[in-house]
């Protein structure tokens, strides 16, 4: 563990699990937040997928990460100002946080009964 790992953790009043709980929820959250409401279309949509991986693969304790954006969504374009907004119900998201020997799995997905997008931890190791 480096200096500033150990500087960081005396913040944390919890145990090495529901530190990695908590982030999951921080990757979640960020993905929801930072990437709702961007412009995309079936010729960018790998890209976006691609992007917001990369992007949340960069943060503290991030194992793995798979985004997949349900292309259902998408129509042709009708004229130049019609475009399709990334909304919630489109992202399908898992990932992986591991700290120390914890691993937590956590997921966002729109769930049809709830007309909902939503983030759960499915697992934790």
């Amino acid at each position: 563990m480096t200096d500033r790992e150990e500087k960081a953790k005396a913040y944390f009043q919890c145990d090495t699990r529901d530190r990695a709980i908590f982030e999951a929820g921080i990757k979640m959250g960020t993905i929801y937040h930072q990437f709702v409401g961007v412009p995309v279309d079936l010729s960018s949509v790998d890209i976006l997928e691609r992007s917001i991986e990369r992007g949340v693969l960069v943060q503290p304790y991030v194992e793995s990460v798979s985004v997949r954006i349900d292309r259902s969504h998408f129509r042709s374009k009708k004229d130049e100002y019609d475009y399709v907004s990334l909304t919630g119900n489109m992202l399908d998201v898992t990932l992986s946080i591991r700290i120390d020997d914890v691993r937590v799995i956590a997921e966002m997905r729109y769930v049809k009964e709830l007309n909902y997008p939503l983030m759960f931890i499915s697992g934790v190791e």
